[in-house]
């Protein structure tokens, strides 16, 4: 289950961070650390991940303000609190704001590797981390980062690749624009909305061989991805 599957991880004390994060990665996940609450929603915005991990006493911003924020523009990852409160309160709290489990501190390694992947079973199970998805006549590949058209692939970059994603994540329903740059881009000033404009001209370009999918404008709203 742990095969590519990409893990925030927000934890200010350095040391159990980088304990965490050596063990995950041990475990074949793909783990991105940072100290505090302000710098991983910054990282959230710019990457996808698959699992967010959040440590609630945290300087700048802490993690239950971090998972409210997350919440905003995804409902679906799974959140792992990691805290020292053992208070019913903070649990119900923790609960309240999206968490989908809350192990309190001291833990073992081993509790939280079986936390993690009950979880991803259980979202795996309700289709929820599809990364291979097929795309009219395209075969479209997250992890790989290419569109397979009339058996020729097209490699992604980064962003064209997390844009894509956004867009088939969401089906028949609009992407916005603000949801898209904060995502992507991790800001929805006029600057970058002008660079994911040129962003959306090239994936219309790769898609344009195709004769059942391509990219909608909505006026006023965003973006929608048309399978016919």
């Amino acid at each position: 289950m742990s095969d590519n599957v990409k893990i925030l991880l927000a934890e200010d004390d350095t040391n159990l961070g980088t304990l965490l994060t050596n063990y995950l990665k041990a475990k074949q996940f793909d783990v991105t650390l940072c100290v505090d609450g302000e710098i991983a929603m910054r990282r959230f915005k710019e990457q996808v991940f698959d699992f967010v991990i959040l440590d609630v006493m945290m300087p700048v911003k802490d993690g239950f303000s971090v998972a409210k924020e997350i919440r905003e523009v995804d409902t679906e990852i799974p959140i792992l609190f990691l805290t020292a409160k053992s208070m019913k309160e903070d649990k119900l709290e923790g609960f309240d704001v999206g968490a989908d489990d809350y192990l309190t501190k001291p833990f073992s390694m081993e509790e939280l590797l079986a936390r993690i992947n009950a979880i991803l079973k259980r979202s795996y199970k309700e289709g929820k981390k599809e990364t291979s998805f097929k795309v009219g006549d395209i075969k479209y590949d997250y992890l790989q980062q290419t569109l397979e058209i009339n058996d020729e692939a097209k490699k992604l970059t980064t962003k064209e690749n997390e844009l894509f994603y956004l867009l088939v994540k969401k089906g028949s329903d609009v992407l916005g624009r603000n949801e898209a740059l904060n995502h992507v881009w991790g800001d929805d000033n006029y600057f970058n909305g002008r660079s994911m404009d040129v962003y959306i001209t090239k994936l219309r370009k790769y898609l344009s061989v195709s004769d059942k999918v391509e990219i909608l404008n909505v006026h006023g709203k965003g973006f929608r991805l048309l399978v016919k």
